[in-house]
């Protein structure tokens, strides 16, 4: 079931960052004097106070604007050309302003600060106490625990997002503080949560869910921490001593940042490893990999853990899910699902803004014949708002336009379509599956050459997408586990972290551009092209009206245009009351010829399709006709002015001023604390 506490928390917390003993960050005396009585009398009361940090994270952090910049790479993109949303996604951190993501940045110093506060107080209370002391868990363990992974896990999230950050001087004063590096983060949030993990619940155990933060998903961010720990990322090189006693093997450089990993890197993977097989072998607790469908109108057990979400379930493949319901903010579908014409409100359904969209090149090329996670992950149609599926178009934009979308969180896939208002659905963000630490676990097999575990694991989601086992891998390297990355989680957020640890980043964004060009030539020159795998893109596309019981479309059928692309359609909006005035017409689905192969507008096959209703459709065109612009700068141009990737975000411009004077000929802004990788510090 479930569950959003917006009970506020009674407990000051300190944002202005402030110097106190790293040892001791857990038990620091904050200038709040609010009674314990009434904060943390019980259990339900305090538990209370941390489900506020996570509705903190569900409204600012929860999947926004961080995944509309950092899921972009070579399979997925920001579909409004030059806009201010995407400066960080396109490797352009330049253009990007000094204070576009300090809403994200404050949300999790707030958070921690308040986690850590909490359990500063659980840590004096008895019953905590004498269950430590003999070993055991209980509830007041499982709410430490619980604390101490919350503020682990915005820590983890500030030193993915922005870097090299203050540390540990959060809920005291101070007049000033430097950045802490990444190493020294990471090293103490594994000790803690090591140290806190025995004496958490399992997910699943005492009737704890996904929405929480169990020992499961502490043990998982353990291998996730090490993971990064041992891998490859862009580190600063204008900030004199942050990286002292630090050796890195560096890929590529200049005179402001590098793309690196520690010279002594396997000891972090072989860390990373021993945590992700216990995340996903002995302490999954309930998660599990979702292998059956149990439903009689498709079969699809990849796309059944989304419909979980759909449903307003939590998925059993969850690790860890920000709850939500309506009619609280919710980015998706809103962010990063199926576009959508609609109105702001009481629409058929309501506006859906699609931040995240797929490269066409990756759709056309990146899955098999068979393979049920490809339209269930995309989808070339959206809605018109009134109760009709519509094309999308590969034009800038938003809504229907921008390209093809994100097919995992889809208001029309609801059980129960919310129409009241748009970015109010009321679906989880689900933040890590089984798949993720399976993924993961895979990655570090094969960095440290444990080839027969990491071909074990991928072909056991390739036997859940083929529904066989005739489709397995015979061999594996970090290529072929970027490629199933990719195919399992498209629009999520992690194609471009794994190409980043992997130390691939910058040859896929170069390939990627390079064969943007090749298929725009190709449709300029001669209307179409056709890619190695003999699917064809083209100019245009004929689409028509067609009946289909119950809207909806599932599974594919290559032989009915309608059915093909599969998982898509549209709900039967006329079957809901508030909104059936709004539906216009009787056949609300499309069919759709020539998307994968070319038709000539001029030709025979073209005047037939017309002659039977089909309408002639622009589609690859407007590739062309956008090249240099949709099509050239937001397709990570920056990669062309450096090899070094420059995904980080900003800090703060008032985090730079509190940080103090600074004394230092390094420093641009004459202060202690300024941004590096190219971030403007005003």
């Amino acid at each position: 079931m479930k569950k959003i506490y917006s009970a506020v928390l009674g407990l000051g917390a300190i944002l202005l960052l402030s110097q106190c003993n790293q040892d001791d960050f857990l038990n620091v005396s904050s200038p709040d004097k609010t009674d314990d009585a009434f904060v943390t009398s019980t259990v339900t009361e305090t538990l209370k106070c941390i489900e506020y940090g996570y509705n903190r994270l569900r409204s600012n952090a929860g999947g926004g604007n961080y995944n509309w910049n950092d899921s972009q790479s070579d399979a997925e993109y920001y579909p409004e050309f030059n806009s201010n949303n995407g400066r960080i996604g396109y490797l352009h951190p330049e253009e990007s302003g000094v204070d576009n993501g300090s809403g994200l940045f404050n949300t999790f110093y707030e958070v921690l600060a308040r986690a850590s506060r909490v359990a500063g107080i659980i840590a004096q209370k008895e019953e905590y106490t004498s269950a430590k002391a003999a070993g055991q868990k209980n509830d007041w363990t499982q709410l430490y625990g619980e604390c101490v992974t919350m503020y682990s896990w915005c820590y983890f999230e500030l030193t993915r997002h922005q870097g090299d950050v203050p540390f540990g001087i959060e809920n005291s004063i101070v007049n000033s503080y430097t950045l802490t590096d990444r190493w020294t983060i990471w090293a103490k949030l594994d000790s803690m949560l090591i140290d806190v993990e025995p004496l958490m619940y399992d997910l699943g155990e005492g009737g704890l869910t996904a929405e929480r933060m169990s020992r499961s998903f502490a043990v998982a961010m353990i291998g996730e921490i090490n993971l990064y720990a041992g891998s490859y990322q862009t580190i600063r090189e204008d900030y004199p001593g942050l990286y002292d006693g630090i050796s890195f093997e560096k890929m590529y450089t200049d005179s402001k940042y590098s793309y690196a990993r520690r010279t002594d890197y396997q000891q972090y993977i072989q860390k990373a490893q021993t945590w992700l097989r216990r995340a996903i072998n002995e302490r999954n607790g309930a998660a599990k990999l979702v292998t059956t469908d149990e439903r009689t109108v498709c079969n699809n057990p990849f796309q059944r853990n989304f419909q979980y979400i759909m449903d307003m379930e939590v998925s059993p493949e969850s690790y860890f899910e920000t709850g939500n319901m309506a009619p609280l903010q919710s980015e998706r579908p809103y962010s990063q699902g199926r576009g959508s014409n609609g109105a702001t409100s009481q629409a058929a359904p309501c506006k859906v803004f699609g931040g995240i969209r797929v490269m066409p090149t990756y759709y056309y090329e990146a899955f098999e014949d068979g393979d049920k996670r490809w339209d269930a992950s995309a989808v070339v149609t959206g809605s018109d708002g009134a109760g009709n599926e519509a094309m999308v178009t590969l034009a800038s934009g938003s809504k229907l336009a921008g390209g093809i979308c994100i097919n995992k969180w889809d208001i029309s896939k609801m059980s129960s379509p919310y129409v009241i208002k748009c970015r109010n659905s009321g679906m989880n963000y689900q933040l890590r599956r089984y798949t993720n630490y399976l993924l993961m676990l895979a990655e570090a097999d094969i960095i440290l050459g444990d080839n027969a575990e990491a071909l074990s694991l991928l072909n056991q989601l390739r036997d859940r997408a083929f529904g066989d086992t005739n489709h397995r891998l015979s061999s594996v390297d970090l290529r072929t586990l970027v490629a199933e990355v990719g195919r399992e989680t498209l629009g999520e957020g992690d194609i471009r972290w794994t190409e980043i640890r992997t130390g691939l980043f910058t040859q896929y964004a170069k390939a990627m551009r390079t064969e943007l060009k090749s298929v725009i030539a190709g449709l300029e020159t001669n209307g179409y092209y056709t890619f190695p795998n003999g699917r064809t893109i083209s100019n245009y596309i004929w689409v028509k009206y067609v009946n289909v019981p119950g809207c909806l479309v599932y599974d594919r059928d290559d032989s009915d245009p309608a059915l093909t692309p599969g998982w898509r359609g549209i709900y039967d909006y006329s079957t809901i009351e508030l909104v059936a005035s709004k539906v216009k017409g009787t056949d609300h689905n499309l069919a759709i010829q020539g998307l994968f192969r070319y038709i000539d507008p001029a030709g025979a096959e073209a005047a037939a399709l017309e002659a039977d209703g089909y309408t002639k459709t622009v589609w690859g065109i407007d590739m062309v006709n956008q090249k240099d612009q949709l099509w050239d700068y937001n397709m990570l141009s920056g990669i062309e002015r450096t090899d070094v990737p420059l995904y980080f975000h900003s800090i703060p411009k008032e985090s730079l001023l509190q940080s103090g004077k600074s004394d230092s000929s390094s420093s641009p802004n004459g202060y202690n604390v300024w941004n590096g990788y190219d971030i403007p510090n005003e």
